[in-house]
This record gives C-alpha cells, structure tokens and sequence, in this order.
C-alpha cells in the first residue's frame, strides 16, 4: 500500500467553544487546512509547531514518545484541536513535532471520525460509507 493523503482542517478547539458562548467572533477562530498522511500507525494527530503555533494551541505537557525509527524523545502534546475531514469532525490533543513539516492523522482521530483506509483504492473513506456510526458503549 502506498502512501496515504487527505485535506483535513483544523481548528483551535478552545475558538469554537468561545464562540459558540458568544465570547469570541466566528470569524476570529483560527484555523488552516492542510494535507495530511494518513498514518494508523500513529496514534493520535501529529503537527508541526508552525501548525500549533498558527492555531495558538497551548502545550499542555510533554511526554515521552517513540517514533517510527526507532528514536525516543520528550514531545508536546498541545491542543485540544478540531479536527475536520469534509462533513465529520472530532476533537483531540495533537503531538508537536518541532522539525516536521508533514500533519499525521493517527488513528484516534481516524476512529473518531469513524474513517479508514481503503485497502483497494487507497483513499481515506468513511468505515460505514456516507453514514456515521457512533457507539455509545
């Protein structure tokens, strides 16, 4: 399987709810649209600290994190952010990476957006089509 990308925007997370109770403007939500690798192997949203810092989301801590070479380190983990892929969203943290300029959408947000990757036509998709299942287990 080759490479996987898709469109996803991402939205201070903190904007939207300051908005939504009328503290903040709509329009002063910060945001950006990028391209990012679909990367089940990652679990959660990876950014680049140009992203974070176009957001203005905050690091909430550091934690230890291995990549996919192999090479341990102390990562930021900042947010919460939006993560929107055409017509589902999900919330979630994002790991900073400082020297990256590529967006990794891992599985935590994949699986709340109830998408996968389709094996044969190597596409993000939705795991039930245009129909979004939530389980309330």
């Amino acid at each position: 399987m080759s490479l996987v990308y898709t469109d996803i925007t991402l939205k201070n997370a903190t904007d939207v709810a300051n908005a939504a109770s009328g503290i903040v403007d709509a329009h002063k939500i910060r945001q950006t649209t990028v391209r990012a690798l679909a990367d089940t192997g990652a679990w959660t949203l990876v950014i680049s600290e140009a992203v974070r810092a176009k957001l203005g989301l905050r690091i909430m801590k550091s934690a230890r994190g291995t990549l996919a070479d192999g090479s341990k380190s102390d990562y930021n983990l900042a947010g919460p952010v939006e993560v929107i892929w055409r017509d589902r969203s999900t919330n979630c943290d994002a790991i900073v990476l400082p020297q990256t300029d590529e967006t990794l959408l891992g599985a935590i947000p994949l699986e709340g957006m109830d998408l996968m990757i389709h094996p044969r036509t190597e596409e993000v998709v939705g795991v039930h089509g245009d129909e979004i299942v939530y389980s309330l287990r």
